[in-house]
C-alpha cells in the first residue's frame, strides 16, 4: 500500500522567506505535479510531530537548518487524474543557517528564489494555497 495514494496521506511545508521577502521553491521531478514548483516538504512519519517533520524534510532537501515561525494553513490536496490524496500543513520559517541546495535530485531538478509578486505559473496545489494563505494574513497585494 502507498501513502497518499491508497490511503490519505498527511504533509507538512516550509514557506521560507529570505531577507528580500524572496520565497525558496524547487521543481518538482516526481509525480504528483511534476515539473511543477514546490514550497520544501514531505510526508510525516509515524509518531513525528508537524513541526519536527518541517524541520527534518527541509534539512533533508534543501541542507537548510531552519525555524518554524507558524502554521500558515491546511491544504486539501486532491489530484484525483494522480490518484493522489493528502492533507499538508504549511508553515512560515526562517532560516537559522544554511545555504539551499538540492539535495534530493531525484525528487527536485531546480531550486530558486523567486519574489512573491514574480512566481512561476506553474505552481503546486500546496503552494498556491500556502501563498494564498500567507497574502490573506499579511493583507498582501
Amino acid at each position: 500500500m502507498k501513502i497518499g495514494k491508497d490511503y490519505i496521506g498527511v504533509g507538512v511545508g516550509a514557506f521560507i522567506l529570505n531577507e528580500n521577502n524572496e520565497l525558496l521553491l524547487q521543481k518538482r521531478a516526481v509525480p504528483a505535479e511534476q515539473g511543477y514548483w514546490c514550497i520544501p516538504g514531505g510526508r510525516l512519519e509515524m509518531f513525528e510531530v508537524l513541526k519536527d517533520a518541517v524541520i527534518r524534510e527541509t534539512k533533508e532537501e534543501t541542507d537548510l537548518d531552519i525555524e518554524v515561525i507558524k502554521l500558515i494553513g491546511v491544504c486539501d490536496h486532491i489530484i484525483k487524474d494522480e490518484n493522489a490524496h493528502w492533507v499538508a500543513m504549511s508553515y512560515l520559517c526562517k532560516i537559522k543557517s544554511g545555504i539551499p541546495k538540492i539535495m534530493e535530485p531525484n525528487k527536485a531538478s531546480d531550486m530558486k528564489w523567486f519574489d512573491l509578486n514574480n512566481l512561476p505559473d506553474k505552481l503546486t496545489i500546496t503552494t498556491k494555497k500556502a501563498l494564498a494563505d500567507y497574502k490573506k494574513m499579511n493583507d498582501f497585494n
